[in-house]
């Protein structure tokens, strides 16, 4: 047999062995976590957006959450705006909030929405652009962080601006996109806005977590730019309990930008997500392989 004919029968083998994840999927819902440097090439995006389309004709229902922090970092920047950071965490203030949400809500929104629109053109599937400020999807509470001083040894509390954290997730407008007639795929800008109506940006983790555990999923994937979390070897760890997540924190095996991942991934699990899976969002196909093989392609974090 040709070299073609053979990998036509190795794809149809790989769809055949896919059968027992696809119907352990039907109808769940997958929260996503797009962002960092796995959204910054357009052929990268085009991928993630034709993989979306795919898990949703599988029959899943995907809600993309997504993040920004490098294009924001760009706009100030050109802008002349200096960033400051506390805890990984944004400091906002007025004219920061206001290039956020251009950013976030604006340009990479829609793109996200229109490439998923894009690559789902033939099957009808649309990629639907919202932020937190729609419908009362997020309100928010003013984000609090102390720091110790360093003179008097007291913890001081640390204005961060307008930085917000999930008070509550309004699933109404989510649900009825999910349960459509039509093929929807919302894509969630982490813009939020407290009760008295002020505009808070929100870390995206953050977001997916209180979203996907609002929303019941089945699963929450973080998609980042490592292949998940690695022991002190170096090698990919495949599988955590919570309380082995709680100890590779403590015990200084996850570090830098993982703690808050593991973090948002343990909060995730305990709001009721089945798992949370923490895997390299450059790499094409990853979630496929993650959802639909027995290989998995990152770091499960479950009860």
């Amino acid at each position: 047999m040709s070299d073609e004919t053979e990998q036509g029968w190795a794809t149809a083998k790989t769809l055949a062995e896919a059968l027992p994840y696809i119907q352990i999927y039907d109808r769940e819902t997958v929260v996503i976590k797009y962002g960092g440097h796995a959204m910054g090439e357009e052929s990268v995006a085009r991928l993630f957006a034709a993989d979306v389309v795919l898990l949703k004709m599988l029959g899943l229902h995907p809600v993309v959450v997504h993040g920004g922090g490098p294009q924001i970092s760009a706009m100030l920047e050109r802008a002349g705006v200096k960033s400051t950071f506390i805890d990984g965490l944004r400091v906002t203030d007025a004219a920061t909030m206001e290039v956020a949400e251009m950013v976030l809500s604006g340009a990479i929104n829609k793109e996200i929405a229109n490439w998923i629109t894009l690559a789902g053109a033939e099957a009808e599937v649309r990629g639907v652009g919202l932020s937190g400020k729609d419908a009362r999807l997020i309100t928010v509470e003013k984000a609090t962080r102390t720091r110790k001083d360093p003179g008097s040894e007291l913890e001081k509390v640390v204005d961060l601006g307008f930085v917000g954290e999930p008070k509550a997730i309004d699933t109404t407008l989510i649900d009825a996109l999910l349960k459509a007639e039509d093929d929807y795929i919302p894509v969630i800008a982490p813009i939020g806005v407290s009760a008295e109506g002020q505009t808070y940006n929100i870390n995206a983790d953050t977001v997916a977590g209180a979203l996907a555990g609002a929303l019941d999923a089945k699963r929450m994937l973080l998609l980042t730019d490592v292949a998940g979390v690695l022991d002190k070897d170096g090698q990919l760890i495949r599988q955590l309990s919570v309380p082995e997540a709680k100890a590779a924190i403590a015990d200084g095996v996850a570090t830098g930008g993982m703690i808050p991942k593991l973090e948002t991934a343990i909060a995730a699990v305990e709001a009721g997500v089945e798992a949370v899976v923490i895997l390299d969002g450059r790499r094409p196909h990853a979630m496929l392989v993650e959802l639909f093989t027995e290989h998995g392609a990152g770091t499960l974090v479950c009860r």
